[in-house]
């Protein structure tokens, strides 16, 4: 099958910690990018789901919890200090 070559613009540090990850599995930048053209090709989409960072279930209630610290500090012990902190939990 006869190949044309395709330009791609990339941030150089992206480039590198890329191509340093496909070496270490075998593979330069050229056969990750098929890959992922054929897969998307063959699945008719993004190979993989595209969202924001949106925060996993754990996050979240620390996130409620946080908030919740925020809105009644007096329900909630404060500690001078780290060590103070640490001391109580060790």
């Amino acid at each position: 099958m006869a190949k044309v070559s395709t330009n791609i613009n990339l941030d150089p540090d992206l480039k590198k910690e890329a191509q340093l990850l496909f070496s270490n599995i075998g593979m330069d930048l050229t056969t990750a990018v098929t890959i992922f053209i054929k897969q998307a090709v063959r699945e008719q989409k993004i190979p993989f789901d595209i969202s924001m960072n949106t925060p996993n279930s754990t996050t979240i209630v620390a996130l409620n919890e946080y908030e919740e610290m925020k809105r009644n500090p007096a329900k909630y012990k404060r500690y001078a200090s780290f060590d103070d902190a640490l001391e109580d939990v060790l």
